[in-house]
């Protein structure tokens, strides 16, 4: 199951809502319905976003009816601004966004804009696609046979493009003859480790156990955990790091229960812009999230929501930073700046 394809001079998107129990996909050549698919999760995962906004930008060069160059390039760059809005946290979205537009600025006419901007977006995928093979590989050589791992949220194929990075590293792992085992947590509000994660396991045939997310303490204290490892959305210089809500708990329960905590994410997640995690910008989502589980309401009529979307877990807690430059212990700021570009 591909999260993003280019088919036919459109963008083929998996509906990861409606995963797993039905597999739909979204084709359109609308770059409205593109960013809206980011905006509502059916395409999610940091690198995953990325790609998809590239092509959706690729989209929204083909419509845009413009007299001149330059109002083209005016329009195209309005456009940007609202794919950024769809999702502020995901530092692959800016970034891929900011590499579109830069690419637009230096052609000369519509045509050629188009071309380029093709030709772009599967470079930014291909090359999402081969930092999760490294990734996978770096990872995996921190996981030893017969180790039993934590994760959190979904970091496999579907959120990246290609082989996954902290899921990676497990299926790696286990591609290479080790005996693995994985609590995954179900990662409320949306469930994407319940829907996604415990799916890719079982499709490689994984022995996975579904927890729900406040399990996790209790199953760390009784000492059957032997490393966690998750994703990131953004990661600061100083080695903080954005990930989905729950994560910043999980960090702080590894290192009170003296177990590695790792996380996995290619080189491009990082932010040298932002030097800290008070920096970056949280997302607050929707209060139906929360509110409502399957369509179904659960909570009273009305009642006040606070969902955020991402949490910043500090360095302090990070064992070390699985990238596709390679494994980055601390001090962070001095090893990751060496490792960026």
């Amino acid at each position: 199951m591909k999260p993003v394809e280019w088919r036919d001079g459109g963008l083929r998107i998996l509906d990861q809502t409606k995963l797993p129990r039905e597999e739909i996909y979204i084709e359109t050549s609308d770059f409205r319905e593109a960013a809206e698919a980011i905006s509502e999760l059916r395409v999610r995962g940091a690198p995953a976003i990325g790609v998809a906004a590239a092509y959706g930008m690729v989209l929204a060069a083909q419509s845009i009816q413009a007299d001149t160059t330059r109002d083209f390039l005016s329009e195209l760059q309005g456009i940007a601004s609202f794919f950024l809005r769809t999702r502020p946290t995901a530092v692959n979205l800016s970034r891929a966004l900011s590499r579109m537009e830069e690419v637009a600025k230096k052609n000369g006419n519509t045509s050629t804009i188009c071309e380029s901007l093709l030709t772009e977006a599967h470079t930014i995928q291909e090359e999402e696609e081969k930092a999760t093979e490294l990734i996978s590989g770096f990872g995996a050589s921190l996981i030893s046979d017969g180790f039993t791992i934590l994760t959190h949220c979904n970091t496999g194929p579907l959120a990246t493009m290609g082989r996954g990075t902290a899921l990676g590293a497990i299926l790696s792992a286990v591609r290479e003859g080790k005996k693995i085992s994985v609590f995954a947590t179900e990662t409320r509000p949306l469930l994407q480790g319940a829907r996604l994660t415990t799916l890719e396991l079982r499709q490689e045939n994984v022995d996975v156990a579904l927890i729900c997310d406040f399990a996790a303490g209790h199953i760390m204290h009784q000492g059957r955990i032997d490393m966690v490892i998750v994703g990131a959305d953004r990661i600061a210089l100083n080695g903080d790091v954005a990930n989905k809500i729950g994560t910043y708990s999980l960090a702080v329960l590894a290192h009170e229960n003296h177990i590695p905590f790792y996380v996995a994410a290619p080189i491009s997640t990082l932010d040298p812009k932002v030097s800290s995690g008070g920096k970056i910008v949280i997302e607050e989502r929707n209060s139906t999230e929360v509110t409502n589980v399957g369509g179904v309401e659960i909570a009273p009529p009305g009642v006040k929501v606070k969902n955020p979307a991402f949490d910043v877990t500090p360095h302090e807690y990070v064992s070390a930073i699985i990238t596709d430059k390679g494994i980055i212990y601390a001090p962070y700021e001095l090893n990751l700046r060496g490792k960026y570009g």
